[in-house]
């Protein structure tokens, strides 16, 4: 290789490094000057590709154009050599303002879809028919999860992890039977559309089409409908009635992706490919990560591209102009371009035909019935204004584009019908949810909110738990379908872990412990009995405010001596343990009182109240309770609640001593605490190391003793490894003074000592 060749490889590196660090125009010129170093075909048509991907990243897509031109002349070019192009296209329009506005407004308004209401299936953007509450919280029509691909993904949330077997998941009772009595015109369509589409599963297409066309009399502003039956006329070859009504669809709900991939593939069938060209770019505007339009819109590309003689100048023009018309035309043009759709599989538009009903796949979708605007409008997409641009307005028009587009930008890989899991899958399984722009007046018109019908007709009874007889408070749903109060339920899976109403095992359910609430329903309760909800909010506030006293009904676990400072770990199995220990935990006190039990009152009248550390759950319910002694109590009354003993107490301190009496405290702990080390170092080496791993090692000695209101530490460590009964040890935690706990361990010292030299 020559000096020269080995200069050409350089200068293409270093246009190279000046492309990625956007220096657009140098690694244009670059490329430019080192065409005349490279003479066979090949390369040269790969410079020219990449000084017209420079140039268009540049902004200058007139230049860019004639550039492709030029490179596909030597051989046609493929539709991944035009990937930067269709980048270049999109990402101007992304980058207009309103992106960053529009994505606040999303992100601020994650209860609607596409100007739709709480009822909405987040995933058909439909009425919620036959709704199934994932573990998260969130409800989706039964048809859409069915058609998910695994591992289901939430669209409201994107969470992944809660979600298990999500197929046998049931449907929502409470909410199945509030629809039914809400919505029973709507819920009738999607009866219809359901028919609709197991007749064309049947390729019985012309009786689909009679089932849709009733459909839509009765919910003339439905965009599922009129996008179905856009499908079902598309493979009836009924061109035009197709596009039509995929306008109509993409009027209806203008966020809804699959409304733009539907409307393109039908101008593909109608021949109008500058259209199509538009409609995929649109659609890859609107969600970049989407996989089924990008490689359509390249493959058009390079189509338009293509060197048929006195054709291709005009052709590029064609389709700057459509972009141009696109944002000009505020009525029928725009309207649809905003619009949502489906899509059907893109082998259906391969030649400009559509395939075998093989290519078809039933169209059975999750319900929904929105009241939108009626009518089989067809407005085109680019049919009124078009303007001679030239090539050069192929990059404005995608700006201006951008402009209205992104203001009412959504995410959208979503499987809506049968016939798109297909679909689904190439977009990789991913779902986007559709949600509202607020400041699209248009879409507002277009839809009616479907909660104006509940407020008349919702009762607080069709609202409250079958445990508790009272109004919801933060529901949360089985798997089963049984929706309870998420305290009732807790206390029910306490004692059994089947669903009380169905019996159903929920073992697995208990196991995993995440107790989302339905927000559904909470959503409902809240908008709806926000009066029956206060007063249920008091009673819940009451509840907590007398169970996170201290002093009074304060619960008492009976069971062992429990000492201040101590470890004291707990195997919690009983059910009203469980829901002792869970209310510590919810209500943020974290502390309990520990007594022996008494065969005459139920329990001792002296303890310790213990502090929880740490809960480790096991799959059955049970948990080890870490926990360490606070403080000690004298019971002054007994009493139970909700099946655990509780006591109202009054804490208990040590007396201070002064003067000569606190030398002779001081003196005595020294002596003591000798002691102690001599008994402690006498055991033998096993006993000591199941000691230390159970409590620890022994406390230091307190240069002050009486420097807590329990005294030193070590004494109570000292009592706890003692071998003493648990009677024996009582007296010592109910003493309020030092020098006679002192005094009285001395003695079982004394005692030990004895015993160990005989």
């Amino acid at each position: 290789m020559g000096t020269k060749g080995v200069e050409g490889f350089v200068m293409l590196e270093l246009a190279a490094e000046a492309f990625q660090a956007k220096n657009f125009q140098l690694a244009a010129d670059i490329y430019e000057c080192q065409l005349e170093n490279f003479t066979d075909h090949a390369t040269q048509q790969e410079l020219l590709l990449k000084r017209a991907d420079a140039l268009a990243f540049d902004g200058k897509l007139s230049e860019a154009f004639e550039i492709y031109q030029r490179a596909s002349k030597i051989e046609r070019l493929r539709p991944a050599q035009l990937e930067n192009l269709t980048e270049c296209l999109t990402n101007s329009i992304q980058r207009k303002e309103g992106i960053v506005r529009f994505k606040t407004q999303q992100e601020q308004d994650t209860t609607t879809c596409g100007g739709c209401d709480a009822f909405t299936c987040r995933i058909c953007c439909g009425i919620l028919c036959e709704p199934v509450t994932l573990p998260c919280g969130h409800c989706f029509c039964r048809k859409c999860l069915e058609r998910e691909n695994v591992p289901v993904c939430c669209k409201e949330c994107q969470d992944c992890s809660k979600l298990t077997d999500v197929l046998s998941y049931r449907v929502n009772v409470v909410l199945s039977n509030l629809l039914s009595k809400w919505y029973p015109s709507q819920l009738l369509v999607v009866e219809l559309r359901h028919e609709g589409n197991r007749l064309y599963a049947e390729k019985k297409l012309e009786a689909a089409l009679e089932k849709y066309n009733e459909a839509i009399q009765k919910a003339p502003r439905d965009h599922l409908l009129f996008r179905n039956r856009s499908q079902i006329n598309s493979a009836l070859r009924k061109s035009e009635d197709a596009l039509s009504d995929a306008e109509m669809a993409c009027k209806l709900q203008p966020h809804w992706l699959k409304g733009h991939l539907r409307k393109a593939q039908a101008l593909l069938l109608l021949k109008k490919t500058e259209e199509a060209l538009a409609e995929y770019l649109f659609c890859i505007a609107l969600e970049p990560e989407g996989k089924l339009a990008k490689p359509e819109a390249q493959k058009l590309l390079s189509d338009l591209f293509a060197p048929v003689p006195d054709n291709v100048q005009e052709r590029i023009p064609d389709c700057s102009s459509l972009l141009s018309s696109r944002a000009r035309v505020k009525g029928h043009a725009v309207t649809s371009l905003s619009s949502p759709g489906g899509a059907m599989s893109l082998s259906l538009y391969k030649n400009g035909s559509t395939s075998s009903p093989e290519g078809l796949r039933p169209l059975a979708a999750c319900n929904r019935s929105k009241e939108a605007d009626g009518g089989r409008a067809r407005h085109g997409c680019c049919g009124e204004g078009r303007e001679d641009g030239g090539i050069a307005s192929l990059y404005h028009s995608a700006v201006l584009d951008g402009r209205y587009l992104l203001k009412r930008k959504r995410s959208a890989d979503e499987d809506v019908e049968e016939d798109e899991e297909e679909e689904g899958r190439a977009a990789g399984g991913r779902e986007w949810p559709c949600k509202r722009a607020k400041s699209n007046g248009r879409l507002k018109e277009g839809t009616t909110s479907w909660s104006s019908v509940v407020a008349g007709q919702l009762d607080a009874a069709d609202l409250e738990c079958s445990l508790c007889m009272r109004l919801f408070f933060e529901p949360v749903t089985t798997p089963c379908g049984h929706t309870f109060c998420l305290k009732c339920l807790e206390r029910c899976l306490d004692h059994n872990s089947k669903c009380p109403l169905c019996k159903e095992d929920l073992s697995e359910y208990l196991a995993q412990r995440r107790y989302c609430k339905t927000f559904l329903m909470e959503d409902l309760i809240a908008k709806y009995l926000p009066d029956e909800l206060l007063d249920r909010q008091n009673v819940h506030e009451e509840e907590v405010a007398e169970l996170s006293n201290l002093n009074k009904n304060v619960p008492i676990f009976v069971c062992t001596m429990a000492f201040p400072t101590v470890p004291c770990p707990l195997h919690i199995f009983e059910p009203c343990y469980r829901l002792m220990i869970r209310r510590c935990m919810e209500i943020g006190t974290k502390q309990f009182g520990m007594c022996l039990s008494d065969p005459v009152k139920g329990f001792a009248d002296y303890g310790c109240l213990l502090e929880i550390r740490s809960v480790e759950f096991f799959t059955d319910g049970r948990s080890v309770v870490n926990t360490v002694g606070k403080r000690r109590f004298r019971v002054v009354q007994h009493s139970q609640r909700d099946g655990y003993n509780t006591a109202d107490i009054e804490y208990l301190e040590d007396k201070k001593m002064e003067g000569e009496q606190e030398e002779e405290l001081r003196k005595l702990q020294d002596s003591v605490y000798e002691q102690a080390l001599i008994w402690v170092s006498s055991l033998k080496p096993e006993q000591r190391e199941r000691i230390l791993g159970h409590f620890g090692p022994m406390p230091e000695k307190e240069p002050e003793p009486q420097v807590g209101p329990n005294g030193p530490s070590w004494c109570w460590w000292l009592l706890a490894v003692l071998p003493l009964e648990g009677r024996a040890q009582l007296p010592f935690l109910a003493m309020t003074a030092l020098k006679d706990r002192l005094i009285g361990i001395r003695r079982v010292l004394l005692f030990m000592s004895r015993n160990r030299s005989r």
